[in-house]
């Protein structure tokens, strides 16, 4: 049975590196995405080109709820989670809600 892995941030260059080497490892991947969906898709398609199995979705990792469905989803596609690896990214925070965090 091949492993699965969730990729965060896959429309990204080192999470979509990530997506295609687990793939070429014999993992099905689902390939996170959050506003880049044709990044994702394309890391999707080179993936299947090869002869993996792979799908994107789209979610907001700071919410849970889009968190448990990516999960889900994930789940219903290939029956299993067996790694997630995290290199989604967060915009940068504005150098003035930074210190006032920092004072805190």
């Amino acid at each position: 049975m091949a492993k699965t892995a969730i990729v965060t941030g896959a429309s990204g260059g080192i999470g979509g590196a990530i997506a295609r080497r687990l793939a070429a490892d014999g993992f099905s991947v689902v390939a996170h995405y959050s506003g880049n969906s044709a990044k994702a898709d394309e890391a999707v398609e080179e993936i299947k080109k090869a002869g993996g199995k792979a799908f994107a979705m789209a979610a907001d990792i700071s919410k849970p709820d889009d968190v448990k469905q990516l999960f889900v989803k994930s789940k219903e596609a290939f029956g299993h989670i067996d790694v997630v690896v995290n290199t989604a990214g967060i915009m940068p925070v504005p150098a003035p809600a930074f210190a006032k965090s920092m004072s805190m």
